[in-house]
C-alpha cells in the first residue's frame, strides 16, 4: 500500500495520514488521460480512460479547502489495495459510468485495474495478472439553489468539467471492493505465510452543509463537513476514519473572499494491524489525529496564497515519534 510517509513534507513528520495532499514523487508521468460522452440529454455519462476516481467520488467542496491529504479522500481507503487506489498521484486505467434520474440525485460507478499504471516494482502495467479490479459506487445528493438560475440546457449535466457551481447541503454514501487476493496483517497458515483473503471492501458516509449565509453578503458564509470510513482491517492499516471541519469565507469586512478554515482527521488502526505491531515489540497507539488550521488569502485575480499549520498528534500512531508542528505556505496561481 503507498504509504504518505514516503512523501515530502510527511517524510520529515512521519505522519501516515499526509500532511501535504499534493506531495508526490520526483517524476514527470501522465496523471490523466480520458475521453468522456454524455447520452439522454445529458443524464447519462461515459468515461473511459486513466482517471483520477477522487475527481468525483469521496469529495466535498468544503474539505477542499483543507490541505492534509484525508480530507481529499480517507486512508481507510487512500491506502488500501496495492499502492493505493486509482487517485493523485498514481493512477489507473477504467470506465465511470454516471447517471442522473433526478435534479440534486447523482449516482456513479466506475471500474478500474485494481493496481495503479505505475506498478511497485517500477515497471507500468495494464491490468496485469493478479492485478484483479477495483469497483467503486456512490450515490449523492445535493441541493444546488442557484440551478434555477442556469441555462435550461445545462440543468442536467453532469460528469467531469460540468460547470455545475457550488452547492449548499450534500449528503454521499459511497463503496468499494477489490477483485483481487491479499495478504492478512496478522493471520498465519501453519507453515508461517500470511493467510489469503479473496477480495477487500469498505465504504464511507460523507455530509457537507451551509450552516449559514449572510443575507446582505451572500458570499460571506459558514459550513460544516463531515467524512467517516470504514475499511477492511483484515488487509489494510486503517480500520475506521473520522474528518471534520469548519470552512467560513469573507470572515473579514475587507477580505470578501478570503477562507478560514478549522479541522479534524482521525485515522484509527484496526485490530490486526495494532496486532501485528504487538507481535514485533513495536510502539503502537490506536489513532493518528490532526488538527489543521488554515487561511486562503485571494490576493487578487490571478493569485492566492494559504498558510497553513498542522499539530499532528502521535505520528503514525506509534510514541516513538514525538507530537509535531507543520507549517505550509501553498501559492496558487491561475490565468
Amino acid at each position: 500500500t503507498r504509504r504518505s510517509s514516503d512523501l515530502l513534507p510527511s517524510k520529515f513528520i512521519g505522519d501516515a495520514q499526509g500532511v501535504s495532499s499534493i506531495s508526490a514523487p520526483n517524476a514527470v508521468k501522465l496523471y490523466e488521460a480520458w475521453f468522456q460522452r454524455n447520452f439522454l440529454g445529458n443524464q447519462v455519462s461515459v468515461l473511459a480512460g486513466l482517471y483520477d476516481l477522487n475527481s468525483e467520488f469521496y469529495r466535498l467542496q468544503s474539505a477542499g479547502l483543507f490541505l492534509n491529504s484525508s480530507f481529499g479522500i480517507g486512508p481507510e481507503f487512500s491506502q488500501s489495495g496495492v499502492e493505493g487506489p486509482s487517485i493523485f498521484p498514481d493512477t489507473s486505467v477504467g470506465m465511470r459510468v454516471a447517471f442522473k434520474p433526478a435534479e440534486g440525485v447523482i449516482v456513479r460507478t466506475a471500474v478500474l485495474d485494481g493496481v495503479p499504471v505505475d506498478r511497485p516494482n517500477g515497471s507500468r502495467g495494464v491490468f496485469e495478472r493478479g492485478d484483479g479490479a477495483l469497483i467503486v459506487g456512490e450515490i449523492a445528493f445535493l441541493d444546488r439553489p442557484q440551478v434555477s438560475m442556469r441555462p435550461a440546457s445545462g440543468r442536467l449535466r453532469i460528469g467531469r468539467q460540468a460547470m455545475l457551481g457550488e452547492y449548499d447541503a450534500k449528503v454521499a454514501l459511497g463503496g468499494w471492493y477489490y477483485t483481487a487476493t491479499f495478504d492478512a496483517l496478522s493471520e498465519t497458515q501453519p507453515n508461517g505465510k500470511p493467510v489469503q483473503h479473496r477480495g477487500s471492501s469498505g465504504f464511507y458516509l460523507l455530509s457537507d452543509q451551509l450552516l449559514y449565509r449572510n443575507s446582505d453578503e451572500p458570499q460571506r458564509k459558514l459550513t460544516g463537513f463531515v467524512q467517516a470510513g470504514y475499511g477492511d482491517y483484515r488487509v489494510d492499516r486503517f480500520g475506521a476514519y473520522l474528518g471534520t471541519g469548519l470552512t467560513a469565507v469573507g470572515v473579514f469586512e475587507a477580505r470578501a473572499a478570503d477562507e478560514l478554515g478549522l479541522s479534524l482527521a482521525y485515522a484509527r488502526n484496526g485490530s490486526h494491524y495494532i496486532s501485528a505491531q504487538l507481535a514485533q515489540a513495536a510502539p503502537v497507539t490506536n489513532a493518528e489525529k490532526t488538527i489543521e488550521l488554515t487561511y486562503l488569502i485571494q490576493v487578487n485575480s490571478w493569485l492566492a496564497l494559504q498558510p497553513d499549520l498542522q499539530f499532528v498528534i502521535t505520528p503514525n500512531t506509534t510514541t516513538a515519534i514525538p507530537n509535531s508542528w507543520a507549517f505550509q505556505l501553498r501559492v496558487e496561481t491561475s490565468f
